[in-house]
């Protein structure tokens, strides 16, 4: 089976996880600080502090939780995202509001969110699909003029550029993901790039259940046995192992990145033009492609993804809209129907760096023979 999406690692991630086991500890290390600097100067972020945690899930959660919402306060997101966006607004008790998307790229309809303000709303968490981070600078200046916080969902968009900058080199807070299928991996983990010192320094606490230790004196460690407890806080710090794979993943990071908009791009050329196929629009210079998502009209996608299982290659569907699930219905203020359309129709092909061109090719040519 040709699998929809997997990571690719070698003996230098081993050799990392064996270096990690010898030092006998696996919490929140020097490692975890080595990372965030190496982090914030791969995505150019100057003076945001980067902190890293166990999860892009729980990057989501602080950020919101740095936003103080009270019960109620109402966050604006898309419904078609995995869920992990919903469960960060619920967890902090404020209350996710789902939007449409733009049929035609899957990026938060802004439109359609305007229509969907009230006075509670304190945000809105802009998913950047597939990895396109879309039009930033428009998303920013819409909600600055609301008086709303942005919260970036950049899970899939580690790598993706906009204005001549990484993703998370600007703007307000940006959360990633590096579980075991994004563009980089640490086996799990997550970051949250902070606008400023102030902020970060909070996540940091909250990400170690909100406790501070004193230094030692002389200049040494902190104390492991003495802590004060100074805020509401959660276990989300990430281990040494996770920061000793991230770091060996990120120096392959421009390998993996060329690799992956090679694929997407032939994709696109091969498959331009396909009856029944309704291909993204993306700019795959400064795109990462997390996944490689395209829309099959005419009720076909049930017909194709069988064809293509047959055939041994794996395809997905992201996401099943989140205000069709149970915990969230009734949510939205008012119907989805192009949500609820595009949910119909999207299908992700296979796209990973462990693809080989063979494959690629096999795949265009199962697609196509379907599709006629």
């Amino acid at each position: 089976m040709i699998r929809v999406s997997q990571p690719v690692t070698g003996p230098e991630e081993l050799d990392a996880l064996k270096r990690g086991l010898e030092k006998a500890y696996f919490g929140h290390s020097a490692d975890v600080v080595e990372l965030e600097k190496a982090l914030a100067e791969f995505l150019g972020a100057g003076s945001r502090p980067v902190v890293c945690l166990n999860s892009g899930t729980a990057a989501l959660h602080l950020a919101l939780a740095c936003l103080d919402l009270e019960p109620g306060d109402e966050v604006l997101l898309p419904s078609l995202t995995f869920v992990a966006s919903f469960q960060a607004v619920t967890a902090v008790g404020a209350k996710p509001v789902p939007c449409e998307v733009r049929e035609d790229d899957l990026l938060l309809d802004l439109d359609d969110a305007d229509k969907r303000i009230t006075p509670r709303t304190k945000a809105v968490m802009p998913v950047h699909y597939a990895g396109n981070p879309g039009d930033l600078a428009g998303m920013h200046a819409w909600a600055k003029a609301r008086g709303l916080r942005v919260v970036e969902d950049a899970a899939h968009a580690f790598g993706s550029s906009f204005g001549g900058k990484k993703v998370g080199a600007q703007g307000d807070l940006v959360c990633f993901s590096f579980d075991s299928l994004k563009n980089i991996t640490c086996g799990e983990g997550g970051a949250l790039v902070c606008p400023d010192a102030d902020t970060a320094r909070r996540a940091g606490l909250m990400r170690g259940l909100g406790m501070e230790r004193p230094q030692a004196t002389q200049g040494g460690p902190p104390s492991r046995s003495a802590y004060d407890v100074v805020c509401q806080g959660w276990r989300f710090h990430m281990s040494n192992l996770n920061a000793l794979v991230g770091l060996e993943q990120l120096r392959k990071a421009p390998a993996f990145f060329a690799r992956r908009q090679k694929i997407a791009k032939r994709y696109d050329q091969a498959l331009a033009g396909v009856p029944g196929l309704a291909l993204l629009p993306m700019d795959y210079e400064r795109v990462v492609p997390f996944l490689y998502t395209m829309r099959v009209l005419e009720g076909r996608r049930a017909g194709l993804v069988e064809h293509l299982k047959a055939q041994g290659i794996e395809t997905a569907v992201n996401y099943p809209a989140n205000h069709l699930h149970s915990l969230y219905r009734g949510l939205a203020s008012a119907p989805l129907p192009v949500t609820e359309k595009l949910c119909g129709q999207i299908l992700s092909l296979p796209m990973h760096c462990a693809l080989t061109d063979q494959q690629v090719e096999f795949i265009i040519a199962q697609v196509k023979s379907f599709l006629g």
